[in-house]
Parts: C-alpha cells; structure tokens; sequence
C-alpha cells in the first residue's frame, strides 16, 4: 500500500471515529488532516471531505438510530433543510475568500470551540 493511500485510510478511519463518539469527523478532522498530511488546499479538502461525510454521517445515524435510539430524525430535518441554504451561501464564499484567510478563520473556530469545550 502506498504511504498516500495509508495516510488517506487513516483519516478516514479517525474522521469515522470521531464522527460515532462527538458527531464531527469531516471539518474538524479530516480537512486539517488532507491538508497536513497529503498536501491538499482548503478547498480541495473541504470537497472531498463533504463527499465523504455523505457516507459517514449515514453510517452514523444508523448506527446511533438503530442501535442505540438516538436519532430524531424529525429535528434532523428541520435542521437539515434550512442548513442547505448555508452550505449554498458557505460554499459561494468559500470559492470567492483567499486561501490562507479560510485557514486562519477554521483555525480560530477549531481553537475557540476547544476551549469552550473544556470550560
């Protein structure tokens, strides 16, 4: 196997992990990861990582749903749904904000809510 194709497996693999025990995995982790470890832009990562949250976040609700009955799945539309027209306006933005001002701002977001978290 070649070193891409491990480190890709091993992001995959935490950003699975990540997204059964806090349910986040391809923002916070597997973007900082494509970027560190394999070389891709902001923008590359965060495509690939939306495409891949596709199969995960499935994965994960069914489990967390069929599992353990911990899906409303009624609130998660009424979250969704609207959440559609921020990914449109995200994604308008992203394309049109240099680079290294989406990484600077991801980084505060990341840092400000960890130590929110631990607060």
């Amino acid at each position: 196997m070649s070193r891409r194709l491990a480190r890709l497996a091993a992001i995959a693999i935490l950003a699975g992990a990540f997204s059964g025990l806090f349910g986040v995995g391809g923002g916070g982790i597997m973007v900082p990861l494509l970027v560190l470890w394999i070389g891709y832009d902001e923008r590359e990562a965060t495509g690939t990582s939306l495409a891949a949250i596709v199969i995960i976040a499935g994965a994960a609700a069914l489990v967390q749903g069929i599992g353990y009955g911990k899906v409303d799945v009624a609130k998660g539309i009424l979250i969704g749904i609207p959440a559609v027209a921020g990914v449109i306006a995200g994604t308008a933005l992203q394309q049109r904000v240099p680079t290294r001002a989406i990484s600077g701002v991801f980084a505060v977001v990341l840092v400000v809510s960890a130590i929110s978290l631990v607060i």
